[in-house]
Formats: C-alpha cells, sequence, structure tokens
C-alpha cells in the first residue's frame, strides 16, 4: 500500500492546488451517482483494498448500493481514459454514530462489486494507525476534483488537483472554529490561505508521506468554503476509526501504518488570541 510508481510529485476541488500527473494518487475514487440515466460525480474517495473504498458519511445521499458508480485510475471527469476502470456496488455502510449536524464520524465504506487489479495507476493506500502522531505543520497531500474556489467549478478536462499544505494542530483549529462548531477528537485540519480543499473534494484523502511510502491520515469533511484565511479545512481523522474500518471489511486485509511526526508538538504551546477570526456566514460539508 501507499506507493505510486509513476508518481512526479514535488514538495512545492482543491484550491491553489496543481494538475496531478496520471498515476500519482493511485487509490483516489471519483464517486458518481446516477440519477435519470446519468451520473456524476459526488465525492472523492481512497481504495484501501482490492474491494473496499473509503469516503465522508455526508457523502452518502442515497444508502442503497444501485445508483453508486465508482471509478479508479481517473484522471479527468470528461471521459474515461485508458487507464481507469468502475465498479457498481455492493454495500454501503455509514458510520452508525455520524452525526450530520456535528459532522462528527464522518466516515463511510463503500464494497466494490467484484475486486480490482491492481495496476500502476490503480493502487490502495495504506491507514494511520491509532497510535499516529501527526504534528502541526506536517505537510501533506490533499487531492480532488471539487470546486477551484467558492464560486468556480473545475472543468471536466481538467486532471485530477494536488496541493501541498499544512496540518494544523488541534488548538489552533478548535479556536479558529470555536464560534461556529465544536471539534472532536474524531477530527484533523489541514491547510492554509488559498490553499485547501472545496465542494466536490469531500470524501478523498489527505495523504502524508514517510519513508517514502503515503499514509492517508484524512477523510475530506468540512470547512469555511473554501481556503479561507485562519479556517483551515476539517478532515475525519482515520486513525480514530481504525478499529470500526478492520470490523467492517471483516475477511479483507487493510493496512495501518504508524506515522510518528519528527520534533515536537508546538501546538500544545498555542494560545487563543483575544480577538477572534471574523466569523463567516457559514460552513459547509464539501461534498
Amino acid at each position: 500500500c501507499g506507493t505510486a510508481p509513476m508518481s512526479t510529485v514535488k514538495e512545492e476541488k482543491i484550491v491553489g492546488g496543481v494538475n496531478a500527473t496520471a498515476g500519482s494518487w493511485p487509490w483516489q475514487a471519483s464517486i458518481h451517482l446516477k440519477v435519470s440515466g446519468s451520473s456524476f460525480h459526488i465525492c472523492g474517495g481512497t481504495l484501501i483494498n482490492d474491494q473496499w473504498v473509503l469516503t465522508a458519511a455526508h457523502c452518502i445521499l442515497d444508502k442503497t448500493p444501485s445508483p453508486w458508480i465508482i471509478y479508479l485510475g481517473r484522471e479527468t471527469q470528461s471521459g474515461p481514459n485508458v487507464n481507469e476502470v468502475n465498479r457498481s456496488v455492493s454495500q454501503v455502510i455509514v458510520h452508525p454514530n455520524w452525526n450530520n449536524t456535528l459532522f462528527n464520524n464522518d466516515i463511510a465504506l463503500m464494497k466494490l462489486s467484484s475486486p480490482v487489479n491492481f495496476t500502476n495507476y490503480i493502487r490502495p493506500i495504506c491507514l494511520a494507525r491509532n497510535t499516529s502522531q501527526i504534528y502541526n505543520a506536517t505537510y501533506c497531500y490533499s487531492t480532488g476534483w471539487g470546486k477551484l474556489s467558492n464560486t468556480t467549478n473545475l472543468p471536466d478536462f481538467t486532471p485530477l488537483q494536488q496541493v501541498r499544505i499544512p496540518v494544523i494542530g488541534p488548538n489552533q483549529c478548535a479556536c479558529a472554529y470555536s464560534s461556529l462548531i465544536n471539534l472532536t477528537n474524531n477530527m484533523i485540519c489541514a491547510g492554509e490561505a488559498n490553499k485547501g480543499a472545496c465542494q466536490g473534494d469531500s470524501g478523498g484523502p489527505l495523504q502524508c508521506q514517510q519513508s517514502g511510502m503515503w499514509i492517508q491520515a484524512g477523510i475530506t469533511s468540512f470547512g469555511v468554503p473554501c481556503a479561507t484565511p485562519e479556517y483551515p479545512e476539517v478532515y475525519a481523522r482515520v486513525s480514530e476509526f481504525q478499529q470500526w474500518i478492520t470490523d467492517t471489511v471483516a475477511g479483507t486485509n487493510v493496512t495501518f501504518v504508524l506515522f510518528n511526526s519528527n520534533g515536537t508538538e508546538t501546538d500544545s504551546n498555542f494560545t487563543c488570541r483575544s480577538t477572534a477570526p471574523l466569523v463567516p456566514s457559514r460552513f459547509v460539508g464539501f461534498g
């Protein structure tokens, strides 16, 4: 898991991102909902083994399997490419404690109708183990086909987008959102001004690299649209759901890897300033 042979990622929707080259993120899924004979990209997801895709609970607009199609190895939304496959869905499982008001436990699993074969363009990602420590200012990548801004859709012919963003520690992130929502231990934040996730990116990964291996730390969940200064995006913290994921996909293998940040956690010294950031009009799920 977590290896991308075709990757050309350099250290350097998605807001403020760049085009990803084909195969850079071979676990990235595009989750489509069929409506009146056509299918539309609703959310992102990640392949975690040859049968299961991980996504956000708020993406699941219909809990029955029949309306869903999942594309893997996809580059753009303008049509099929030579590297992609698609599958219908046989099971849709939303976390039993998902709360669509508080956005807590924003995680779901979708089982493919039949297993996929791994290629250079279709591979599973590793998941963060439950004892992982991902410190403030750790740089990770968010990927998706979401909006380029709160008012600008990503053109269908444009490739998957990627953006390199820092993790924002829980104290700093909770301070920013204090007037809007209570963050929980099941969430992790990442982003900076003019760089981050947006509508259509929900369910996709926040992925961090360690020893050449990509490990999924978060599932794109919600935020103040989009990449608003002082309001990082919020992701479901994958490491908190290890047991639920393992139990749900029983009989199939999923690889959990310990992610340990270097240095010290600077967020523990963060103190909210006396003047809170400007309260935005709303926050939204990014489905």
